[in-house]
């Protein structure tokens, strides 16, 4: 699934409960998320890591659809022509020569 898929899926499923709810409130449900992930990752199975990444994408999405950010071309405009610090593909920001 794309990016764009991705988000276009998640504003079918939620968008009505996500205008609601608001930024602030997503934003915090995006922390909670988090922190599952730090938890599965500390103890998780593979499974259960990859359902919590799963869960922050979401919420990370959600959280970009109410501010009316496209995800796909945020990603594109920042990081598609290497690391917006030292503009290489393989980052050298901070490498010492």
């Amino acid at each position: 699934m794309k990016l764009r898929e991705f988000q276009d899926l998640i504003e079918t499923m939620y968008t009505s409960k996500d205008r609601e709810r608001g930024s602030a409130a997503t934003f915090l449900w995006l922390s909670e998320e988090i922190g599952e992930l730090a938890g599965a990752l500390r103890e998780g199975t593979t499974e259960e890591k990859a359902g919590e990444f799963a869960d922050v994408l979401a919420w990370l999405t959600t959280l970009a659809n109410i501010e009316g950010i496209d995800l796909g071309e945020a990603v594109a405009r920042k990081y598609a022509d290497g690391c917006p610090g030292c503009g290489q593909m393989t980052c050298k920001c901070n490498e010492k020569p």
